[in-house]
């Protein structure tokens, strides 16, 4: 019997013609009958190649598909909060639209969400260049220290929330400070509870990788500037 929760899957997509095609059918495949409500988002960041094509497409293909445009690319924290504030039902799941996730793997937050207002996934095997995977350990060192955040995998693109837990916060990054600021703030509500499980991360086929880029982590380190103190000092509403 499908599961009666309602979820909305959402991927940013920059510049990713030929993998978020598969990566929706797969998605639509795994969740088509073991979800009762869902609805697959792709969030086309600005893209510059056939992205928007593929996305029209898929939704001819797939009733639950609906693809999101930026006619002007946002960033990746743009991407993430037009995916949030897209979403319509009870639960959110975002990962990347390049494809290196097993999506299938979905099935163990949806078991796991009951007991917490968030699953976090960390890569129980990392392919990606070496060089990001030592930014990527310093940075979430870093964060870890300013703002407490024991997370194993910090900016792993595989996680899954109660929307109702979203909808209170007002975003302020557009960058790759997208997680921290999210996860900074949420830390700060006395009733939110995470696990973390570990997921397969696989190497991309097609595309090229852009989040280990110079302009990328000079970006998150100008908004990590801008944004420890509001972080520090965050309260949330109603609380």
């Amino acid at each position: 019997m499908p599961t009666r929760k309602s979820l909305t899957v959402f991927f940013p997509a920059h510049n990713e013609e030929e993998n978020i095609g598969p990566l929706v059918r797969k998605t639509h495949e795994t969740l088509n009958g073991k979800v009762e409500d869902f609805e697959i988002l792709a969030i086309n960041d600005g893209s510059t190649d056939g992205t928007r094509m593929v996305l029209d497409e898929l939704e001819k293909e797939i009733p639950e598909f609906r693809g999101v445009h930026h006619e002007i690319n946002q960033g990746y924290g743009g991407a993430v909060q037009t995916g949030f504030r897209s979403a319509t039902k009870d639960l959110v799941f975002f990962s990347d639209g390049d494809g290196q996730f097993d999506i299938t793997e979905i099935s163990l937050f949806l078991d796991a969400i009951d007991d917490y207002e968030a699953v976090l996934g960390f890569r129980k095997d990392r392919q990606d260049p070496f060089h990001r995977k030592v930014f990527a350990k310093c940075w979430g060192t870093l964060i870890r220290i300013l703002f407490g955040i024991k997370v194993r995998d910090l900016d792993c693109a595989f996680k899954m929330f109660r929307r109702e837990h979203i909808e209170s916060i007002q975003f302020e990054t557009q960058g790759a400070m997208i997680t921290t600021e999210l996860l900074a703030k949420l830390s700060k509500r006395p009733d939110f509870t995470f696990t973390q499980i570990g997921v397969t991360h696989l190497p991309r086929t097609a595309g090229e990788q852009s989040g280990g880029s110079p302009k990328v982590v000079l970006r998150a380190f100008k908004e990590l500037f801008r944004m420890y103190g509001r972080l520090k000092n965050y309260q949330p509403p109603n609380v």
